[in-house]
């Protein structure tokens, strides 16, 4: 039987999902889920007093003006690397803007700076009113990274390396995750990045751009997915047509959990090492790009954060999201990458869902509408 259960927000809206402080489910496996969710966020500025190292990063009260021109003065600031650092924290600011309109809660912010050069802005709240958890995090990395972090950030594993040392690299992106409470609502992936390396071992300095968009949702609603893969395919169009069949099936490649032979959703677009035309004209369709998350995605959330929902269909949202952190550990480049360079952990791991579920040989109940989705075929099916 379906349970239905709503709460004031702080502006006031009534929401239907789980509390944040105590469950009001009758069930115990959602008692559980909210109480995993209890911890709440703080907006904006962490006592770094408390914690002056976290993981080599140091922790600073607020973020300087730009980490490009920090490090390389103002002569950079007409850089396309000072430009992407300057796009990407805008779009950091209106997407959590949007996502706090929506739920009611902020962002808790923590920066920190990188001993290597650079630092970064991690926002993240979870147990919220709509989303369990969500995250959008900015970094801006000086470093040098080994051979085996390159070939992680270029995707060839087969590369010859044969420089000795590390290679010097500089890259900035945007990243988020977005996991809402109600199992009718999808998760959200987005990650936007330009990538510099200076010439090593017989490589010539190279430069690109990556990044895509992708849904995941535990349930299939097609007018969802058609107007999500609809928004992205008209932001591709306008640059060139073959973008869009290109990078989609690039994304239904990408997300594919080889050991299960499944995909991890439905797709999106997904491109790297893009460097084919003139950096300004890339970096227009990387900022389209970023700012198509919204409309994209937070219409299909406020259509389904008030949906009925019963615990068998909590129960397969929790075992999606299983599947979701397999990938996410075992496959994903920038997780991947992230942890060879000595990247920040806890921003690292900020899109794993705050709950998941791995039952042995889980089934789930006779399927009722709307379809469960299997994450084995890409969209359309």
């Amino acid at each position: 039987m379906a349970t239905r259960f709503a709460r004031n927000t702080p502006t006031g809206r009534r929401v239907v999902g789980p509390s944040r402080s105590t469950p009001r489910h009758s069930s115990r496996l959602l008692a559980s889920t909210a109480k995993a969710s209890a911890k709440t966020s703080d907006k904006k500025k962490t006592d770094t007093s408390k914690r002056p190292e976290l993981e080599g990063h140091v922790a600073i009260d607020a973020p300087p003006a730009s980490f490009v021109t920090e490090r390389e003065g103002d002569e950079a600031k007409d850089s396309i690397r000072h430009k992407f650092e300057k796009l990407i924290r805008e779009s950091q600011d209106s997407i959590c803007a949007a996502i706090t309109e929506v739920d009611g809660m902020e962002f808790r912010e923590d920066a920190y700076t990188r001993p290597s050069g650079g630092g970064g802005i991690t926002r993240v709240f979870q147990g919220g009113n709509v989303w369990e958890k969500a995250g959008v995090n900015v970094s801006v990395v000086y470093g040098l990274m080994p051979p085996e972090a390159y070939r992680a950030a270029t995707g060839n594993d087969d590369a010859e390396l044969n420089g000795e040392g590390f290679v010097p690299f500089f890259a900035a992106g945007i990243s988020s995750v977005m996991h809402p409470h109600n199992p009718h609502a999808p998760t959200m992936h987005f990650n936007y990045r330009y990538f510099e390396t200076e010439q090593w071992g017989g490589i010539p300095s190279q430069w690109w751009f990556g990044g895509g968009c992708d849904i995941t949702p535990s349930y299939l609603y097609k007018d969802d997915m058609e107007h999500f893969h609809g928004t992205l395919k008209n932001v591709c169009d306008e640059h060139d047509e073959a973008y869009f069949p290109k990078f989609k099936q690039w994304a239904d490649d990408y997300f594919m959990i080889k050991h299960r032979g499944e995909r991890r959703g439905c797709g999106g677009i997904f491109f790297d090492d893009l460097n084919d035309k003139p950096k300004e004209e890339l970096f227009e369709f990387s900022k389209q790009c970023q700012q198509s998350v919204v409309p994209a995605y937070v219409p299909l959330v406020e259509k389904h954060m008030n949906d009925e929902f019963t615990e068998d269909q909590k129960r397969w949202q929790q075992a999606r999201r299983g599947r979701y952190v397999e990938f996410n550990l075992v496959y994903d480049r920038g997780t991947t990458f992230g942890l060879k360079t000595g990247g920040r952990i806890e921003s690292i791991l900020m899109s794993m869902p705050l709950t998941s579920r791995w039952e042995y040989d889980y089934v789930p109940a006779a399927p009722d509408p709307p379809t469960p989705c299997s994450r084995s075929q890409p969209w359309p099916p």
